[in-house]
C-alpha cells in the first residue's frame, strides 16, 4: 500500500525536483485547447508535468499574469545567425527555419550552426540555391541575377537539380524550398520535376509563386501552377507569404487554397503582419516591367542601407550596386484578411544584418499578439498562439512542438497579454519587442526578466 501511494504521489509530481518549474501562468495549448492557470514542471529539456499541483524546482519563474504558451515556430526565417535569433529570441520565436529558399548544401548547413544555435533551426533544400550552382550563377547573394534567373535550363541541368534536391531530402532536409519568381526563366516541366521529386519522399514544399498582384499573368495563375503540381505529385504545398505575392488578389488567392483543402488537397499558407515587403533589388523581380506588376513606383521603394525613397537615378544606381529594398505595397485591409483567415499562420520572411532590414524579423509575434489580438481584437489570443505554434509544427511534422503537453519539447513564449508589443519599425528594424519577459529553449531560459543571457546555445537542429 505504501509503495503505491508513493507510486502515486510520483506521478501527480509530489516530492519531486523539477530543472525549472512554471508556477501560477495562464497556460494556453491549442492543441488540447486548455486555457487555465497552471504549474509546468521540466526537466531534461521536456515537459514532465502540467498541472493545478504546487511543483518543486532547482530554478523556478513566477508567471502570475503572464501567459504562457508554445514557442513560436518561425516557417520563413532567412536571417539563421546569432543577431537575428537574438532578436526572435525577444519576440517568443524558439524555433526558427529557413524553409523557403533552403540550402544548396543541407548537411554542411546544419554543421556550420552545431553548437551556435540560440534557438532551434532548420532548413529545406533548395531549389534557387541549387539552380544557381547548376547554371553558374554570378550572384553572391541568395537569390539569383544570372544564369540562375533567366536562361531555360536544358534536361542535363534539369537532371542535376533533380539529384541536388534528393540528396538535400536524404540529408535531413525539411523539405523543399521553391523561389519561383527568382527563377523565371524555369519552366513549368521543371519545376513540376522538383516537385516530384519531393512527392516521391512525402516532403512538404514552401513555394514563393511565380507571379504577383493582378499583372497579366497574375497572381492566381501563379497559384494554379503550383496547386496543379501537388495535385500530380502528392507533394504537400505550403505558399509563402500570401499578402506580398497575392496584393489586392489576396482575398481570392485564400479562397482558392480553402476549396483545394476542401477538396482534400494539402495545401497551406502563411503571412506576415505588415504592409510592405522586402527583397533584393538585383533580383529578377525588378526586372523591366515591375512597377506595373507590384502596382507601385521608385517613391514606394525604401533602399534598407539608408532609409532613402529611392527614385529612377538611384534605382539604377543601387540596382547594379546590389542590396536589399523594401516594397511599400501591401494594402492593409489585405494584411488584416489574411491575419484573421483561419488555418494561415504567421511568419515572419525576417531578415536583419548589422541592424538594417525589415522590422518583421524583430517584432512580427509580438505585432501579432499586440495589434491584432489585443488592440483590434480581430482574432482570439488561442487562434493567434495555434497560428504561430501548433500550426507550423504540424506543417513541418513536429509532434514534439507547438504544444504544451507532458513530453513535448519545453520551448515556451512567457508574455503580458497587456503590454505585448512590437517596438522594431522601418526606420529602426532591429529593437526587441517588449512584454516578453521569458523564453524558454529546451527548457533553458534564453530570456529571463526581459533580458537576453548571453552565451547560452541550446538550440537544436530541426531536421525531417
Amino acid at each position: 500500500m505504501y509503495k503505491w501511494l508513493l507510486s502515486f504521489c510520483a506521478l501527480l509530481g509530489y516530492g519531486q525536483t523539477y530543472d525549472l518549474v512554471i508556477q501560477g501562468g495562464r497556460v494556453i495549448d491549442p492543441e488540447s485547447s486548455l486555457d487555465g492557470v497552471r504549474n509546468i514542471g521540466i526537466r531534461g529539456g521536456l515537459i514532465a508535468t502540467v498541472t493545478t499541483q504546487p511543483l518543486q524546482g532547482k530554478r523556478a519563474i513566477n508567471a502570475k499574469g503572464l501567459v504562457v504558451a508554445p514557442g513560436f515556430i518561425d516557417l520563413h526565417a532567412h536571417g539563421q545567425d546569432y543577431e537575428n535569433h537574438a532578436l526572435q529570441a525577444q519576440d517568443g520565436v524558439t524555433t526558427a527555419l529557413e524553409l523557403e529558399i533552403g540550402a544548396g548544401d543541407v548537411e554542411r548547413w546544419y554543421a556550420e550552426r552545431e553548437g551556435k544555435r540560440l534557438i532551434n533551426s532548420g532548413v529545406t533544400v533548395g531549389h534557387v540555391p541549387i539552380r544557381m550552382r547548376v547554371l553558374k550563377d554570378p550572384n553572391p547573394g541568395f537569390v539569383p541575377s544570372g544564369d540562375g534567373a533567366r536562361r531555360a535550363a536544358t534536361e542535363e541541368e534539369i537532371t542535376l537539380i533533380k539529384r541536388g534536391i534528393e540528396q538535400g531530402l536524404q540529408q535531413g532536409a525539411l523539405g523543399l524550398g521553391f523561389g519561383i519568381q527568382y527563377t523565371p526563366a524555369a519552366s513549368r516541366w521543371e519545376i513540376l520535376e522538383a516537385f516530384r521529386v519531393a512527392g516521391r519522399f512525402k516532403a512538404p514544399v514552401f513555394v514563393h509563386i511565380r507571379h504577383m498582384g493582378q499583372a497579366t499573368p497574375d497572381a492566381m495563375t501563379a497559384l494554379e501552377e503550383v496547386i496543379a503540381a501537388a495535385a500530380v505529385t502528392g507533394a504537400p504545398l505550403h505558399v509563402v507569404h500570401i499578402t506580398s505575392s497575392g496584393l489586392s488578389q489576396t482575398p481570392q488567392l485564400l479562397q482558392t487554397i480553402a476549396e483545394a483543402r476542401a477538396h482534400g488537397l494539402d495545401v497551406t499558407t502563411e503571412c506576415y503582419p505588415y504592409n510592405a515587403a522586402m527583397t533584393e533589388l538585383q533580383s529578377a523581380m525588378f526586372d523591366p516591367g515591375w512597377q506595373k506588376v507590384l502596382g507601385i513606383g521608385f517613391d514606394r521603394l525604401e533602399w534598407t542601407a539608408t532609409g532613402e525613397r529611392l527614385n529612377e537615378s538611384t534605382f539604377t544606381k543601387y540596382r547594379k550596386q546590389g542590396g536589399m529594398v523594401i516594397m511599400h505595397m501591401i494594402p492593409d485591409p489585405v494584411v488584416e484578411r489574411a491575419v484573421s483567415e483561419p488555418g494561415v499562420m504567421i511568419a515572419s520572411d525576417g531578415y536583419l544584418h548589422n541592424g538594417k532590414g525589415h522590422p518583421r524579423g524583430a517584432g512580427t509575434y509580438a505585432r501579432v499578439l499586440g495589434l491584432y489580438v489585443r488592440q483590434k481584437q480581430t482574432i482570439p489570443l488561442m487562434e493567434a498562439v495555434r497560428k504561430m505554434s501548433l500550426l507550423p509544427a504540424n506543417r513541418v511534422g513536429l509532434k514534439k512542438k507547438g504544444r504544451l503537453r507532458v513530453g513535448a519539447d519545453a520551448d515556451l513564449a512567457i508574455f503580458d497579454p497587456q503590454t505585448v508589443s512590437d517596438r522594431a519599425t522601418f526606420q529602426q528594424p532591429a529593437v526587441a519587442s517588449t512584454g516578453i519577459p521569458w523564453v524558454v529553449v529546451n527548457g533553458v531560459p534564453v530570456v529571463a526578466e526581459g533580458q537576453l543571457q548571453r552565451n547560452l546555445y541550446p538550440g537544436k537542429a530541426v531536421k525531417r
